[in-house]
């Protein structure tokens, strides 16, 4: 399941999670991201408890995808222990997107 979400700090929201999150920086204009959007419900069912996947509207927060450089959307950053370690850009199918986090996380990729 993705999370929507108000934060007061984007570091302690990634900072401070238990598991490594995937973010998804978006804005509800975007077609690409409206594909998107339905897959990585189906990521968060099937990572439930691996990965937390949070989303971030890029209209409403547009100093955080400055900082992290996002040009395209949609982009997904994964971070781990506060840290970025990886980052897709585009439309990915379910399949790829679980296979590339797991390898990511393990250490795989």
């Amino acid at each position: 399941m993705t999370v929507t979400q108000d934060f007061k700090s984007f570091d302690e929201l990634i900072g401070g999670a238990q598991e490594p999150v995937s973010v998804d920086y978006y804005a509800d204009w975007c077609g690409p991201w409206q594909m998107m959007a339905k897959i990585l419900i189906d990521v968060g069912a099937q990572m439930k408890g691996e990965v937390k996947v949070v989303k971030v509207d890029t209209e409403k927060y547009p100093q955080i995808a400055s900082e992290h450089q996002i040009h395209a959307l949609p982009t997904l950053l994964l971070f781990n222990k506060g840290q970025s370690v990886d980052r897709i850009e585009g439309v990915v199918t379910a399949e790829q997107l679980v296979s590339r986090v797991r390898g990511v996380i393990s250490g795989d990729a």
